[in-house]
């Protein structure tokens, strides 16, 4: 294994380094900056060469040239038990991943959320809503000349009059079913922003379910938006299947964990150190 960034791009498929992403975004992560002095089993982390410190970032093993500190806090960097490795590797980008997943699930709540609110008001002042939407209705159709309301079979007038014969009950299942939704959807993005294993398996099977009736609208009429939803709910299953594994395929959880062990703890980077 190279450190990140080190092998050669190929011509049609470059490998993205997520550490290399990571520490753009939030800086390197360093150790013994801090230390008065370095001792020999520190040089995984931290070495001295020619009287300039050279400091490793654990995450994507950059080594970056730095003073020694005028007023040090410790006498030697702390030992590899008092050290808390960052992610890197496959564990960085699930990461990223899941919680970019996360947000979009989060914000399918709020949207449903709303839309819930939105159904149970409009269940409790239905009447009055009605009789104001006529009423309105009337006085611009008459004040155009158009006569009273007319009983379209089509059109935007014809789609609010079928909302409003709706039966109380009628709405407030709706609206049940999209508060059932979207806390479904907070589940979601609660489990996968942790990384856990049951909500991969949840926000796989909620967003497979729905992918028919995507297709289907998309069908009945084109638009922009169904497209780039159905394209990103594909990209959000193909994702959990293949790469992380679900359901045994490509080896399953045993696999999967494998080479998450791979990529972390200190043996990774004493593959990736170079010589003393």
């Amino acid at each position: 294994m190279r450190p990140p960034g080190t092998d050669e791009p190929r011509r049609y498929l470059p490998r993205f380094h997520w550490e290399l992403l990571a520490c753009g975004v939030g800086g390197h992560e360093l150790v013994g900056t801090r230390s008065a002095q370095l001792r020999p089993e520190d040089e995984l982390i931290a070495r001295e060469m020619d009287g300039v410190r050279w400091h490793r970032c654990l995450r994507c093993d950059s080594w970056l040239p730095l003073q020694p500190p005028a007023d040090p806090e410790f006498e030697h960097p702390p030992d590899r038990g008092g050290i808390e490795l960052p992610l890197r590797g496959r564990p960085l980008r699930d990461k990223i991943v899941l919680r970019a997943i996360a947000i979009d699930r989060g914000f399918h709540f709020i949207v449903l959320g709303l839309l819930c609110a939105a159904i149970l008001l409009f269940a409790a002042n239905q009447r009055a809503l009605r009789d104001t939407f006529y009423h309105v209705v009337a006085d611009v159709q008459e004040g155009l000349g158009g006569g009273p309301v007319r009983n379209e079979k089509s059109g935007f007038i014809h789609e609010l009059d079928k909302v409003f014969s709706l039966r109380g009950a009628d709405l407030h299942l709706l609206g049940a079913a999209v508060g059932a939704y979207a806390v479904l959807e907070l589940v979601e993005a609660v489990g996968l922003w942790f990384a856990k294993r049951w909500a991969e398996y949840l926000t796989l099977i909620a967003t497979a379910a729905f992918l028919p009736l995507e297709v289907y609208e998309l069908v009945k009429s084109l638009s922009p938006l169904k497209f780039l939803a159905l394209g990103v709910n594909l990209a959000i299953v193909a994702y959990l299947l293949y790469a992380k594994r679900l359901f045994g395929i490509r080896g399953g959880g045993t696999a999967e964990e494998a080479l998450r062990e791979r990529d972390v703890g200190w043996q990774a980077l004493e593959r990736t150190a170079p010589a003393s």
